[in-house]
Parts: C-alpha cells; structure tokens; sequence
C-alpha cells in the first residue's frame, strides 16, 4: 500500500509517499515560503535533491506542483497517481469534534471548515490541500488526522480559562493544543532511548518550527500544552505573537480603529519574533542575524527565555521533569537555539554536552552524563504517525 501524507503548515507544504509494507519513504518534499515569489520546492527521492524554484500563491498551487513532480518522467517514482491507495491529511484544529483520525467525508470537511476560526493559517490551506487531492485523485479514499487529538486528555484545570464559564459552554472557548502528532510521537521515541516504560516518565516535548508549542507529556499522555485556544497561543513565534496581555489587543484595536479580522492577520501573520527583528519572517536569517544585529538578538532572547520559562512551568505541572526533547525543524537543527535554552534551565540541573549538541536533525542524548535532566534531539516524523492511522482506517 502507498500513502501519500500531505502536511500543510502556515506557509508550507510538506509530503511524503510513504510504502506501508515497509514504512520506507519513497519520495518527500517540502514546498517552502508559500505566497511568496521567492517560493520553493524541495524534492527528494533517496538521496537524490531536486529544487525547484517556481512560485506558489496558495497551497493549491504547490499542491499541483508536487503531484506533477511524483509522476514527472525525468525522475518519476510512481508511473500514475493511480498507484496512490490512499491520502493521509494533517489538520492542525478539530476542537471537540474529533479527538480521533476520520475518514474524510463532505460532512468532516464542513467541520473542519468550522474550526477554521480557531486556526486561521492551517485549517483553510489544509481544506485546500483535500479539495485539491479529491480533484486530483477522485477515488482515493483520504484520512483526516487532527494535531488537536493528541491533547484531549488534559485535566480542565489545564484547558479551561478564567473567564465566564458560559462562553465554554457557548463556544468551547478553551485551550486545544497543536502540533499533537509531532509531541506524540517524539515522547514515545523519547521513552525508548531512555529505555524506560513512558508510563513512568515525565516528558517536555519542545516542537519548535515557523509555528512552536511545547508539551507536558506524563506517563505518556498530555496534561499541558502551550497554545491555546488556537495556533496563536503559547511562546512567541516566528510571525506569531503567541500570549499577550488581552488588553494590548482591545488597546491596538481601539487606537488603530481594527476590525477583528484585521486584528487577527496582525497577531498571527505581522508579530512575533521577526516583528520584533524587523526582518523577514526566515527564523535561520533572524538567528544568523542575531550576532551583530541588535534588534534579531533581542528576538531570539525572548525566544529562547519564553522556551525556557514554558519548561520550568512544566515542571511544576508534573510534579518534576525527567527529560526535555528538541524537535521542529528549529528544534532539530538550531544549536545555538537548543543551548541556550538549557542554559536558562542551569538551576534545574540541565547540562548541556557542547560537542553533542554541535549537530543538525540527529537523533541524539545533548546533555552530560552528570545532568540531572536529559535533553535529546529527536527529529519529528508526523507524517509516519499520519499515514498509520491513514492505513488503519482506509482498511
């Protein structure tokens, strides 16, 4: 069985056709900077890399980019999308819907469509990205796999929000999570290099990318989360403003003369750390940035102190923290990112091993001998956990 898994993110379009007998990756890819002129594809098969520089508008776009590139007869690695059995989608918001994989059906994607107000940057490039394989691909049977799943069993001591209980019981108004899949997976990875049952660990799970949430993950379920009620929620991102007083939104409402939605595409498309760099919305050119530039090291200051913080609160939550893992595409190949954080977390007895940590997107221990708590780079593999809920389901 082959299964493409298509993951889109706020400004990318990541893939993989994955064979299921053997759970090897036939071909990957990654459409990058999605509405910009300057965008990308980058598409692999083994270890060949073919880049592509052709512009994307939407996601629809790139969609059909990479389809024609799988069947595309100087490096083709299927003869036809018929040889596709199956399309695995990951949908960052399905509120209190789903808290499960579905079988997408035109009823499931009028409910993602709902949610779409609680992610405004996913939801609606990921109905695209369906609509788009459905036209492509009419008879293939297609999954919805939901980042909001993983986090369905928080105590509502973590997820409710002090405000009027009746607009929880209105509008469901409370915190939901991201990125469930990635945290999930990482923190099952995490327990085996450790060799230890993940029922008996406490795991932060820091997944660090254009979109970043952390995870307190204990005996293997979740009990806290950094974002919230929507992907905009939690430490500060690359364009993303993450928590905030909610008084400075109704004051830049008032004196600017906002509407709500154009309140919501500044907080999530024109704030956060590249907001504050005055740069471009590239994390790698900020951090690269950030050694002569005063306002890029400010950014990734608040960055790294905000990870940190979000940590140490774990800690709390769970009572102690026996292991923290990088992953993300920042997580994964930042080091200077990743010992930066730890140093912040010095008092909690986390000591970084320099030399580990000098690597990009290795599976890897980063953390001395004598550390009280282990830190690891676990690169994430959502699309795998994707496309076996995609196999199980379809069969």
């Amino acid at each position: 069985m082959k299964i493409l898994v298509i993951n889109c993110g706020s400004s990318s379009l990541k893939y993989q056709l994955i064979n299921m007998e053997t759970e090897q990756v036939i071909a990957k890819g990654n459409y990058e900077r999605i509405g910009e002129n300057e965008a990308f594809l980058t598409h692999k098969i083994g270890n060949e890399k073919y880049v592509i520089n052709k512009p994307a508008q939407n996601h629809d776009e790139a969609l059909k980019t990479i389809l024609s590139e799988l069947t595309n007869s100087e490096h083709k690695v299927i003869n036809s999308l018929e040889e596709i059995n199956a399309v695995g989608h990951r949908i960052v918001h399905g509120g209190e819907i789903f808290d499960k994989s579905v079988l997408i059906t035109p009823k499931v994607i009028e409910q993602i469509e709902e949610c779409a107000i609680l992610a405004p940057l996913h939801n609606p490039p990921a109905v695209l990205g369906i609509k788009a394989c459905q036209s492509a691909m009419p008879n293939v049977k297609m999954v919805a796999v939901f980042d909001t799943a993983f986090h369905q069993t928080m105590p509502k001591s973590s997820y409710l929000y002090p405000i009027p209980y009746e607009y929880y019981e209105k509008y469901r108004i409370r915190k939901y999570g991201a990125h469930g899949t990635s945290h999930k997976f990482v923190s099952e990875k995490c327990a085996n290099l450790m060799n230890k049952k993940i029922e008996e660990l406490k795991i932060v799970t820091c997944h660090l990318g254009q979109g970043a949430s952390l995870c307190a993950v204990q005996g293997g379920k979740c009990v806290d989360t950094s974002m919230g009620l929507s992907p905009l929620g939690g430490i500060a991102m690359v364009t993303r403003s993450g928590d905030l007083d909610p008084s400075v939104v109704t004051y830049i409402m008032e004196k600017e003369n906002l509407t709500p939605e154009q309140t919501n595409t500044i907080l999530n498309k024109k704030s956060g750390i590249s907001a504050i760099a005055h740069m471009a919305p590239d994390f790698r050119e900020i951090e690269s940035a950030s050694s002569n530039d005063e306002n890029a090291e400010l950014a990734i200051e608040i960055f790294n102190k905000t990870v940190a913080e979000f940590i140490a609160k774990y800690a709390v939550v769970m009572g102690g923290v026996d292991a923290i893992v990088f992953t993300g595409g920042i997580g994964e190949n930042q080091m200077n990112i990743r010992k930066s954080v730890c140093d912040y977390l010095k008092f909690m007895g986390v000591e970084i091993d320099e030399t580990a940590n000098n690597v990009k997107g290795e599976e890897r221990e980063i953390t001395t001998p004598n550390s009280k708590i282990k830190a690891y780079i676990i690169p994430t593999n959502e699309e795998l956990v994707i496309a076996r809920d995609t196999m199980n389901l379809v069969k």
